[in-house]
């Protein structure tokens, strides 16, 4: 019989339950009140952010999934059955959309950032085909800025030879390693195959543990 790891286990679990949408908000004072544990997810428009969303929570259209870069114009905040906050962030990088409309996306981001103090982790998406870019370092120098925790996941991994993923974990890794607000592990995904997404939620359930949620 094998066993299963109890972080594992758990995060199975917590995340089969109920997960429903609370609401978008397009300007600060929109933001719901700063009740219970909040995670964030944020990545490139194209880094295939929502597509693990739907994996992580066993759903296929809790987020919606668009070929189309910038396709979420808002702050998405998902109640998972009490338990957690998911928060879905725009997607940042998004050259087709105005920029007017980026500036805006990018105040709001910043202001959340910066004053969401129930906000435990931001999990940052980076397709590991051609890991850090430009607009993901400038997301990384606001996190440390703002000294709010954040991890690595890298995603669409089914598409990378293992030798190329172990190589890319590495460079990833050295490129974090001086980075005051990274957590010093990263999690390789794909929500094509489902690989890396147990992980995921384990990972979640430890942050959850230490933090007494």
């Amino acid at each position: 019989m094998i066993e299963t790891d109890p972080l594992t286990e758990a995060g199975r679990k917590l995340f089969a339950r109920p997960c429903t949408f609370m609401k978008g908000s397009v300007k600060l004072d929109q933001l719901p009140p700063m009740e219970g544990l909040e995670i964030a997810f944020a990545g490139r428009s194209n880094a295939g952010k929502s597509s693990l969303l739907n994996a992580l929570t066993y759903r296929k259209t809790l987020a919606k999934v668009s070929n189309t870069p910038g396709r979420t114009q808002e702050i998405n905040f998902f109640d998972l059955d009490g338990a957690l906050k998911l928060v879905d962030l725009p997607g940042y990088g998004f050259a087709q959309a105005p920029e007017a409309k980026v500036k805006a996306w990018t105040r709001l981001i910043r202001s959340y950032l910066a004053g969401r103090a129930n906000l435990a982790r931001i999990f940052v998406m980076i397709d590991s085909r051609h890991g850090l870019k430009t607009a993901d370092t400038e997301i990384l120098d606001e996190l440390d800025k703002a000294a709010v925790s954040y991890q690595i996941v890298l995603t669409k991994t089914d598409q990378l030879r293992p030798a190329e993923l172990d190589a890319r974990r590495e460079t990833v890794l050295q490129q974090l390693s001086r980075r005051p607000a990274a957590y010093p592990e990263i999690v390789a995904t794909s929500s094509r195959t489902g690989d890396g997404i147990p992980a995921l939620r384990a990972s979640i359930v430890r942050l959850m543990t230490e933090l007494g949620a």
